[in-house]
């Protein structure tokens, strides 16, 4: 199982250590049947998240995006989409999903991809609602 997880839930992992979106992460990269997926466009949003919104050092954000590297196998997406269009970058957090060819994705984003729920047949889901599945 291909499963992508938005920048909102690495973030929200690293911010609340045992917090809904931890638990999920572990959960997640130590089971045997799922496959943690991202891309460039992920990896770089993270790093950005970090220096510029939680004060994260350079070396701090460096080694945040390296342990992200290890955990996640990554995809560069082709095609491009235009479904969001208040906010062109959850399309590349869709794209991800659909170059990963992902069952999930995994997000926190209530206003614009949530409501979605299902985008070529990728379940949208929040982190709750993954972790409830997992029990």
């Amino acid at each position: 199982m291909k499963v992508v997880l938005d920048t909102n839930v690495w973030i929200s992992a690293l911010a609340f250590p045992g917090g809904t979106c931890d638990q999920v992460l572990q959960r997640l990269f130590r089971h045997p049947a799922v496959e943690l997926i991202s891309s460039s466009f992920i990896l770089k949003e993270f790093e950005r998240v970090l220096v510029g919104k939680l004060d994260f050092s350079h070396e701090e954000a460096e080694f945040a995006c390296r342990t992200l590297r290890q955990m996640a196998a990554f995809v560069e997406p082709i095609e491009r989409i235009k479904v969001v269009k208040e906010k062109d970058a959850d399309n590349r957090i869709l794209e991800c999903a659909l170059a990963a060819e992902a069952q999930f994705l995994v997000t926190g984003d209530t206003k614009h991809l949530l409501p979605l729920k299902v985008f070529r047949g990728i379940l949208i889901k929040s982190p709750r609602e993954i972790l409830d599945r997992l029990e």
